[in-house]
């Protein structure tokens, strides 16, 4: 397609909105899930749940890719937010299961991941299709901003509904915005020119549909500092309980804040001086963020650590995307972002899984949680001052 000169046309505000929607519907289950598996008697398996959530996001991303470069974008966005729509009105059948409640939550956690392993996928393709590359880092960043505030609004909402209405309102509102997620994509033009019908054979995956190799550093700094957010999202409910913060989504809230100017700066910025020293100060920034978590013993000191986090996540995410599109070619966008996306539910569940065994339900743990999975971020920041430069002409955005 054409691209105009802006960013901002009713496409891309769509596809904001949508984003926003679709964020908010599974982020506002996070802080109540922990306390629902408890009490269905499955205390020991917190970290399962990211963990099983981001498997099933990480394998189903081969798959999105290649549908996203052969049926279109529109159709994967869709079917991710469909996951969405159909697994909120199922968490509430769980206790039905009576002794194998445990289970058929953590089965369920496995289902929703495809949710992500899709509409992300869809939706950064697009969003590629549609904006100038001099501008793709500002409008990953407004992309990513719009992302941020669902996920800054769902955990405070969430955690409201379940304290005023119960679990079941919370999980009927979560397919509510997921459904509205889905029909603001109804009229959306497609954007990828060579299409196919889907046919089963499409499912096939071979290794080149998993693995896009030009795309392979933007990946490596994604999965290293994905670490941190696994970490986060499995320990913080927790944690607040611990430190007596009434609403378990409030570091959630405040994180997500602090990252949303800072998206659209730091994709403006990456733009103009290159992607690698964007990253470089993100990485050092996620380090001191989880440095400063192991070592809070305040609720002060907990939220200063989620401004931290905020604003690193906030220049990390949209940057990484823009320099996986950099080095992608059009055909192949959605195979590149697949593989960074794999990349980032690995980090994710393998840090979910592994901050909760380092946890082990026991509060005097916490420090050390945080800071094994600082440690990877370090890794970060040194792989990407050890880049090579390459010339201008052949790929500003790795200078």
């Amino acid at each position: 397609m054409e691209q105009p000169r802006t960013i901002y046309t009713p496409a891309f505000f769509l596809l904001c909105l949508s984003a926003f929607l679709f964020y908010a519907s599974f982020n506002m289950l996070i802080p109540e899930l922990p306390g629902y598996l408890t009490s269905l008697g499955g205390a020991e398996y917190k970290g399962y749940i990211i963990s099983l959530f981001t498997i099933t996001a990480g394998l189903s991303r081969p798959f999105s890719g290649r549908l996203t470069d052969s049926i279109g974008r529109v159709p994967v966005m869709a079917f991710g937010s469909l996951v969405c729509f159909v697994c909120g009105f199922l968490y509430p059948l769980v206790p039905l299961a009576v002794a194998h409640g445990v289970a058929a939550l953590l089965l369920l956690r496995l289902v929703h991941g495809f949710s992500t392993g899709f509409k992300p996928t869809g939706t950064s393709a697009y969003v590629a299709d549609i904006v100038p590359d001099e501008r793709r880092g500002e409008a990953m960043g407004v992309l990513g901003l719009s992302g941020s505030i669902g996920m800054a609004f769902g955990p405070a909402i969430g955690s409201w509904l379940t304290a005023a209405f119960g679990l079941n309102p919370l999980f009927y509102t979560s397919s509510a915005l997921a459904l509205l997620s889905i029909i603001i994509l109804l009229n959306m033009k497609e954007t990828l020119l060579k299409r196919v019908p889907f046919r089963w054979k499409l499912l096939r995956i071979s290794r080149r549909d998993v693995f896009e190799p030009t795309v392979i550093s933007p990946s490596l700094v994604t999965f290293l500092n994905s670490f941190s957010f696994g970490a986060v999202i499995t320990l913080t409910p927790d944690f607040s309980e611990a430190l007596n913060v009434g609403n378990k989504g409030l570091f959630f809230t405040v994180f997500t804040i602090s990252s949303l100017a800072i998206r659209f700066l730091a994709g403006k910025v990456s733009d103009q001086y290159g992607r690698r020293p964007v990253l470089r100060i993100a990485s050092l920034l996620i380090t001191a963020a989880m440095v400063l978590m192991a070592f809070s013993t305040s609720v002060a000191s907990f939220l200063l650590a989620g401004v931290v986090f905020g604003i690193s996540t906030g220049m990390y995410s949209p940057t990484a995307q823009a320099w996986t599109v950099d080095l992608s070619h059009s055909g192949n966008r959605g195979r590149a972002l697949a593989t960074m996306y794999i990349a980032m539910e690995a980090g994710i569940g393998l840090s979910a899984f592994l901050s909760a065994t380092l946890y082990d339900n026991k509060t005097e743990r916490f420090p050390l949680a945080f800071l094994v999975t600082a440690a990877f971020s370090l890794i970060s920041f040194l792989y990407l001052l050890t880049g090579q430069k390459k010339k201008k002409a052949t790929v500003f955005f790795e200078k």
